[in-house]
């Protein structure tokens, strides 16, 4: 909605010196239009693909020269070698985070909700928290 694309590039703004020229670059000008809203559907479409290859890459970096030599070893025998030890960390961390991600989303969703959300809302004015 409109509405919702003024408000969330509105948080733009805080940005010291540079937010409002971000601002009008985000939204194509001086108000929501059409255009802007392609834009922002189009980012909030593409923005968690490059999270997602970031993660992965981060990962490959991170993880191509073993550990990182926590015990300042010089002897590659005496290195704690990177498989199952860092593997098995790894899908135990991705396991845990998934646990705790379906549990939010299909056992208790409103957890982490506001109660504000389930007020009723008046179509006709912006609420009172927004101005």
């Amino acid at each position: 909605s409109y509405w919702g694309v003024t408000v969330i590039t509105n948080m733009v703004t805080v940005i010291p010196f540079v937010g409002k020229d971000i601002l009008q670059h985000v939204l194509g000008g001086y108000s929501v239009c059409n255009n802007t809203l392609k834009r922002f559907y189009s980012l909030h479409f593409v923005i968690p693909f490059v999270i997602m290859g970031l993660a992965s890459l981060h990962l490959l970096l991170l993880h191509e020269n073993g550990s990182n030599n926590p015990l300042g070893v010089e002897k590659d025998s005496m290195l704690v070698p990177f498989h199952p030890f860092y593997t098995v960390k790894d899908l135990l961390g991705f396991c845990w985070f998934m646990w705790v991600f379906v549990y939010l989303v299909c056992v208790n969703p409103e957890l982490l909700g506001n109660p504000v959300n389930f007020i009723p809302a008046d179509p006709m004015k912006t609420p009172i928290h927004m101005k």
